[in-house]
């Protein structure tokens, strides 16, 4: 398991019960948080950390974090993005306004490499289209994806995509086909995944057999598969937690995903980090699983019209 800093590098996100989770947001606050966490994590044997450049302050964070514990860019795997860029000023309620804006252009693929680098240096091992879809055209934008395999070239990152929306399948699947120079561009793919929404699963492991790392992120859907009856009802079964239990159930795909934890407490985090046992025992009851994520999963469109109706706080 990886930790992600989307909840982390910022005062505001779509989480739910967030303002339960957080007693301070200011700029201080919230470095010493994650440094609790990324700590917490580290200890634990956590080696994969993921950041974007629409997270506020995250790769800032994590770069202080990493050279204040003498950590070598070796003993660790870390990941960035680029394609949105903060814009809510250090605020949670922006008056309607938006927290990020998406510019999949080459010159904000520029600005914001040179600005990861600033924060990261060293430390990127992938860097990562943040949410492709069709209608950003960053897919069919020749310019951005020379640009991607140069920095591969040159700087030996691993190039990958993030996706989201119904249409996460489609993407990753025009995504296989991108090749630059006869070489295929990415190397990884990080999606959606979770208990109500499993549409991308064939999708991912056509990625995963084609050679793909495939990260998850949402694994928990902002909060809301914890809400989900047939999951408390088999983590009640089983004895486990519930959030645990719902990111042990992305574990045990047949893609073998790297899955981020959204932690913003050690609390969280340790009851997240059970989910790598929880898993085993999943894989020894297949049809347990089926049953589990057939009685979970929601309509995607569903899905993620109940997303994008989750308020930031």
């Amino acid at each position: 398991m990886g930790l992600g800093l989307a909840a982390l590098g910022r005062p505001g996100y779509i989480n739910l019960g967030r303002e339960k989770d957080l007693e301070s947001r200011s700029v201080e606050a919230m470095r010493q948080r994650a440094f609790e966490v990324l700590d917490a994590a580290f200890d634990a044997g956590v080696r994969w950390f993921d950041a974007a450049r629409s997270y506020g302050l995250a790769e800032e964070f994590l770069g202080d974090w990493l050279r204040a514990r003498g950590i070598g860019p070796s003993e660790v795997c870390v990941s960035s993005k680029w394609g949105y860029r903060y814009v809510a000023e250090w605020r949670v309620d922006t008056e309607g306004a938006p927290h990020e804006v998406k510019d999949h252009s080459l010159g904000h693929l520029e600005r914001q490499t040179a600005e990861t680098l600033a924060a990261l240096g060293d430390y990127v091992d992938l860097y990562q289209i943040h949410s492709a879809t069709f209608e950003s055209g960053v897919l069919d934008n020749a310019e951005v994806l020379e640009r991607l395999a140069s920095l591969k070239a040159e700087r030996g990152w691993k190039i990958g995509l993030s996706v989201s929306s119904p249409r996460q399948a489609d993407v990753i699947a025009a995504a296989l086909e991108r090749r630059v120079g006869d070489v295929p561009l990415f190397d990884s793919c990080q999606c959606t995944f979770n208990v109500l929404e499993s549409a991308p699963g064939d999708a991912l492991l056509a990625a995963r057999r084609a050679g793909l790392a495939v990260i998850v992120k949402e694994a928990l859907a902002n909060g809301r598969a914890l809400d989900c009856a047939p999951l408390v009802t088999a983590a009640h079964r089983l004895d486990v937690p519930v959030d645990a239990l719902a990111l042990a159930a992305v574990l045990a795909q047949p893609f073998e995903p790297y899955v981020l934890s959204g932690a913003v407490t050690t609390a969280q985090l340790d009851s997240n980090l059970r989910a790598a046992e929880i898993a085993d025992r999943l894989r020894a009851d297949p049809v347990f699983l089926a049953t589990l994520m057939r009685d979970c999963r929601q309509d995607s469109e569903a899905y993620w019209a109940d997303r994008a109706a989750l308020v930031w706080s």
